[in-house]
């Protein structure tokens, strides 16, 4: 284990896990990025003369937070240099070293894209978070309706139904209850 820098050691007082650490930290332990990077190392460019190559875990982490986060190549370098949770899935410490440039992504994407491996390790992530019961998508439609329920208290109880309440859409107020619904974009079903 290397020893941290004060780069990462971080001096915060108050801190929260957030969502995307927590996302990221799932992702960490159910992608099997050994096997994907198996997948990738015979067309990795190996280290000789010039400038080492960025290890390809690495830039395979990069190529999927580019996915999970729909960022280009310069925002994704630049969310790297701004979110420590995105640093610490890449495995990047600022007082070591910096974060892999723009044109260092593009190349990465390009070559995968050359040798048609980009889908292919989507499928492999597909197959093997569905064989753990898990699914990363986007693309959700929701729509919010309203159920009306008579808000008088004419009733055999003398009361209101108790699951109802008061609520307004737009500059109108209603009584009853809200139903939302989401609908993947792609095949249109509703979860």
């Amino acid at each position: 284990m290397k020893q941290l820098t004060l780069a990462t050691a971080g001096f915060e007082r108050y801190a929260k896990r957030t969502r995307r650490a927590t996302f990221l930290a799932e992702m960490e332990r159910v992608v099997p990025w050994s096997a994907l990077c198996a997948l990738i190392e015979p067309f990795y460019p190996k280290p000789g003369n010039g400038r080492p190559p960025v290890g390809v875990e690495r830039m395979l982490r990069l190529y999927f937070l580019q996915h999970w986060f729909n960022l280009s190549d310069p925002a994704v370098e630049e969310a790297l240099y701004d979110s420590s949770a995105m640093r610490h899935f890449v495995d990047i410490d600022l007082g070591r070293e910096p974060v892999p440039d723009e044109t260092t992504v593009c190349r990465f994407r390009h070559l995968l894209e050359a040798h048609d491996l980009g889908q292919l390790l989507f499928d492999e992530v597909q197959r093997h978070l569905a064989a753990k019961g898990l699914k990363v998508a986007t693309g959700t439609i929701v729509d919010a309706t309203i159920i009306n329920a008579p808000s008088s208290t004419k009733n055999a109880d003398k009361a209101r139904d108790p699951e109802m309440h008061r609520t307004r859409k737009g500059n109108q107020w209603y009584f009853g209850m809200k139903a939302h619904f989401g609908v993947d974009s792609r095949t249109k079903l509703i979860h």
